[in-house]
This record gives structure tokens, C-alpha cells and sequence, in this order.
């Protein structure tokens, strides 16, 4: 059987999705940099995941996680047998013909943040992005709870592969199927941004989970297991 393969989002670790994964025959893998140098650039961060990943396997990933997924699947096609792209995103950031994202001066005010408090400013995040949820208070909660931090370095370098990384016009390649999952008032990676990919994506599925926001799986995982599929 193909290995089936889960990539976290930014600054929260393999801990949340270790929890909610659990039995469902996806493992967890760490994003690149974690055990090792942080690569410099998005580019350098997929080459690593490539290097890491078996020769085939299914691929998922939330967030970060999930841009990245969706770049390897975009870079070697012939490698990923199926895509799972929960909170995900073409484009991280706001570009002159992309709305759907952050705008630049607020990546660089939380950059700033970061690189003076650390881990310290992971709180403030995590209830900023449950915003929205029927159970935002509880989601946060839970998250700040199982969160396995990186160190300061990946999290600086996790934001620069953010602020990099569009690949709007790297699409066409991607040749397997793919789940999109998507909370319905996600305030990070807008709902919008999801209903473009699974309009470019030949025969995407996007699965809207009512009453979530950008962590779909917390703290009640019932409707985000149910939408994604076992490898």
C-alpha cells in the first residue's frame, strides 16, 4: 500500500494533525527544516519535501502544509497519486490580480512580531484564525494545547515561504485527484480562494465544513474526517 502523508501548517508542529489523524491512515511529516537547515526559499523548501517523500504517495497538507503539497504535485505530477489540500491557497499573500490573500505590510507587522517574541506570539495567531468557528474559543484552546512549535528559525522561514510562494500558474500540471476541505469563515485562507482552485484543479472536490474556520479539525474532528478521504 502507498504511503499516505500529511504536511502541518505553519508554527503549530505535527501536533494537531498527529491528534485528529490518528487511525485514519494518514502519517504525519514534518515540514522541511524541522530537523535540519530551513531552506532559504519556497522553492528550496519543496525541493527538500521531494527529496524526502517516496517515490509515490498520497499527499495532504493544511495551510503552509497545504501550499506545499500542492507545489510538489504541481513539480512531479508523476509522483502523487492523490491530493488532500485542507485551508488551502494558491497565493498566501494579496497580489495586484489576486484579492483573495493577505496584504503585504500585515505579513511584514507579524514577521516583525515573530522575530521579536517567538513562540510567544503563536497565541495571539491561533485566535485570530479560529475567528469565525461556532467553537473558536474551544478550537484555540485545543490548538494552543497540542501545538509542537518549530523553532524560531522554521518559523521565520515557514513566513518567507509564504510571502513567496503563487502558484496560480502552476496548476495545469497537477494530474491526480483532489479534495479540497475548507471551513466556510475561514478569516486566513479565504473561502474564495478555495472555490478558485477547485475551478482550475480538473476535477477537484471542495467539501465547505459549515461553522469552521481555518482549522476545519478542531475541536470536534466529526465533519473534517468525514469529507477527507482514506488513502
Amino acid at each position: 500500500m502507498s504511503a499516505a502523508l500529511f504536511l502541518p501548517g505553519w508554527g503549530l508542529g505535527r501536533g494537531p494533525l498527529a491528534a485528529v489523524l490518528e487511525g485514519s491512515g494518514w502519517q504525519v511529516l514534518d515540514l522541511p527544516g524541522t530537523a535540519g537547515p530551513v531552506p532559504p526559499h519556497f522553492d528550496a523548501a519543496v525541493d527538500a519535501l521531494l527529496a524526502a517523500l517516496p517515490p509515490r504517495c498520497h499527499l495532504g497538507g493544511w495551510s503552509l502544509g497545504a501550499l506545499l503539497a500542492l507545489a510538489c504535485a504541481a513539480r512531479a505530477p508523476e509522483r502523487i497519486i492523490g491530493l488532500i489540500l485542507v485551508a488551502a491557497t494558491p497565493s498566501f499573500l494579496q497580489r495586484p490580480d489576486w484579492p483573495h490573500g493577505l496584504g503585504a505590510a500585515e505579513l511584514q507587522t507579524f514577521a516583525a512580531a515573530v522575530a521579536e517574541a517567538g513562540v510567544q506570539a503563536l497565541p495571539r495567531f491561533i485566535s485570530n484564525f479560529c475567528r469565525g468557528d461556532e467553537k473558536a474559543r474551544a478550537a484555540a484552546r485545543l490548538l494552543g494545547q497540542q501545538a509542537t512549535p518549530p523553532t524560531q528559525a522554521l518559523l521565520e522561514g515557514g513566513l518567507s515561504w509564504l510571502g513567496q510562494a503563487d502558484l496560480r500558474h502552476a496548476l495545469e500540471a497537477v494530474t491526480c485527484p483532489v479534495n479540497l476541505i475548507h471551513g466556510e469563515a475561514d478569516p486566513l485562507m479565504p473561502l474564495a480562494a478555495a472555490h478558485w482552485l477547485a475551478g482550475k484543479l480538473p476535477g477537484a472536490r471542495l467539501h465547505v465544513l459549515p461553522g469552521k474556520a481555518h482549522a476545519p479539525f478542531a475541536p470536534d474532528p466529526a465533519l473534517f474526517l468525514q469529507a477527507l478521504p482514506r488513502p
